[in-house]
């Protein structure tokens, strides 16, 4: 499809100036209006210098080397962009502070990308060994979702703990904007031509493989559309803290397992099944065993304060 969108660089230091300013007056342009708008916070004070640094920093790296911008990263950028600005949105009406949201959010996103990566390398280990370097190369694609959400979560959960917040409730925040950045990032997977489908008469035509496919990375982008909006939806009813992240893993793990029948870049190993689909049989477990203890313990007022 498109798995390159374009190739910056390199600049001179005149031009990163120009990039710098370029950035700061987005940040201004931004500001003025939220005040315009009568929604001028110090959440939103603090989300847009925190992107306003770190856009500025980024851009150090082309006075160094030309960047090329593949589809996969900066859908998965943008992805990160949009769905924390959202959150910290959220989360300051909920008298959770924006410092907390965004540390999160980046260790995170650190961990999550590393154990996605991980899984997807082990999962896919023959290709690795004849071709090493490619193991960092994740602009291209190769991130499996089961493994982020592990590692990615693991790590989310540390630095809740440390920041004494109630995890329950710091997941069921989070939990639809989960559901919203994947739906992002399975765009990038269709630009990319990744995690690509079986050949269909009138399906989508992939350059990259020579054949009509069905578009699964679309499937799965408008599924998790869906369950972003479920959820959103859930939250304003929900009253038993931790049930809307239960229902997250319970419809993403229902979806992918659905999907993955259409899939052709994975192989068959037992029952006519996926290794994906019986990672998402382990995380459907998990979610109705975590239900059923947050219901539990929500019996008792005492346990969820």
């Amino acid at each position: 499809m498109f798995p390159v969108i374009c190739k910056i660089g390199p600049i001179d230091f005149p031009a990163y100036l120009v990039t710098v300013a370029i950035i700061a007056g987005t940040g201004i342009a931004v500001l003025f209006v939220m005040a315009c708008l009568g929604r001028i916070k110090r959440e939103v004070i603090t989300t847009v210098l925190f992107w306003v640094l770190f856009l500025a920093v980024a851009a150090m790296i082309l006075i160094l080397t030309p960047i090329t911008i593949y589809s996969y990263g900066l859908m998965l950028a943008l992805a990160v962009v949009i769905c924390t600005s959202m959150l910290v949105s959220e989360a300051g009406r909920k008298g959770i502070k924006a410092d907390n949201i965004l540390d999160l959010v980046f260790w995170t996103v650190v961990g999550g990308i590393v154990g996605a990566r991980i899984f997807y390398i082990l999962l896919n280990y023959q290709v690795f060994i004849d071709h090493p370097y490619e193991m960092i190369m994740i602009q291209k694609g190769g991130l499996a979702w089961q493994g982020g959400l592990i590692f990615g979560g693991m790590t989310g959960a540390s630095l809740v703990k440390r920041r004494k917040l109630f995890l329950p409730k710091v997941l069921d925040l989070c939990a639809p904007y989960l559901a919203l950045g994947q739906s992002i990032g399975r765009i990038g997977c269709f630009l990319n031509g990744c995690c690509y489908g079986k050949e269909v008469a009138g399906g989508v035509y992939f350059p990259v493989h020579d054949a009509y496919l069905h578009p699964t990375q679309l499937y799965l982008t408008a599924g998790l559309l869906m369950i972003f909006i479920v959820l959103k939806r859930y939250q304003e009813s929900s009253t038993i803290p931790g049930l809307v992240f239960a229902s997250y893993l319970i419809l993403t793990s229902v979806l992918r397992f659905g999907v993955e029948f259409y899939r052709a870049d994975h192989d068959i190993i037992f029952f006519g099944l996926s290794v994906f689909q019986f990672v998402s049989v382990g995380i459907l477990l998990f979610a109705f065993g975590f239900a059923y203890v947050m219901l539990i313990k929500h019996s008792n007022p005492e346990d969820s304060l």
